[in-house]
């Protein structure tokens, strides 16, 4: 449904993702935990965390959804932003999947960025405006000076265990625009004086009044002003930035996508159009 959106505005040009090598998935994750996923050879335990069941099926679209990321990544060295209809597997940890997220995308493409030497310091940002907490990008970055995570989510939600992102903010269930909006626009600025030279969003829609697991209570409005927000203080540090999915649950589901496809249509007034 986000796809035909976009298609059907004319503005964006869509790709189908490349694949990634093991070699470079294995920059943020375990070549154990990775093999076992490529081979169907989890444990029944680690098959429930994940919450699919496995299928040569989700190895290929776990594969796309990293290779997505990747190939936004180089966009974004190129251009100055990329973006991804799939991504934002921030519950993925480094030797283990969980809440539906097998490979952690994110942090496999902001290892990708310290390998190829895109930056002069190192260092990465990402901004996690999901509903629920980036525990597994938490903890792959824990102890790691050269890259800031953000995660502002909804405190009584998923996952119960939260882990220690360089910043956390949690919120309480029900808040709305007004609350939101003025909390980010108090704790974006921790990150723009980190010194970021590039940042990763991920930009889950779950937050929307809608969504029937979010507990926020945000509008269509209210997403497009965070994003905003966001992308003009990443234009303001004229940094690389990319995109990535992240959740999203309404009932109606079509409500979702179009609060996704909002969030692509603010990038492009931002980055293209301004």
């Amino acid at each position: 449904m986000l796809r035909e959106l976009l298609v059907k505005d004319g503005f964006f040009t869509l790709e189908e993702a490349p694949l990634p090598q093991m070699a470079t998935i294995v920059l943020a994750h375990d070549a154990e935990y990775v093999d076992a996923v490529l081979q169907g050879t989890l444990s029944s335990g680690s098959v429930r965390r994940i919450g699919f069941p496995w299928s040569p099926e989700l190895v290929r679209r776990t594969l796309a959804s990293v290779g997505s990321t990747l190939a936004a990544t180089r966009e974004a060295v190129a251009t100055g932003w990329g973006g991804t209809l799939a991504g934002g597997t921030h519950h993925a940890f480094a030797a283990e999947g969980s809440g539906f997220c097998v490979f952690n995308d994110i942090a496999v493409a902001a290892r990708w960025v310290h390998r190829e030497r895109c930056l002069q310091r190192g260092r990465v940002a990402v901004i996690d405006l999901d509903v629920h907490q980036g525990d597994g990008t938490a903890d792959i970055f824990r102890g790691d000076a050269s890259v800031m995570t953000l995660s502002v989510h909804c405190k009584n939600n998923f996952p119960l265990r939260k882990q220690q992102s360089s910043l956390d903010v949690e919120l309480d269930a029900g808040v709305g625009d007004e609350e939101y909006l003025r909390v980010l626009e108090g704790v974006l600025p921790r990150v723009w004086e980190f010194g970021p030279e590039f940042v990763f969003y991920q930009s889950g829609v779950d937050g929307l009044a809608s969504d029937r697991l979010g507990r926020l209570r945000l509008s269509h409005a209210g997403l497009m002003e965070r994003d905003r927000m966001v992308m003009r203080g990443v234009r303001e540090l004229g940094v690389p930035f990319v995109i990535t999915l992240g959740g999203g649950y309404s009932e109606p589901i079509a409500l979702t996508a179009e609060a996704h496809a909002n969030t692509f249509r603010v990038a492009a007034d931002v980055f293209e159009r301004a």
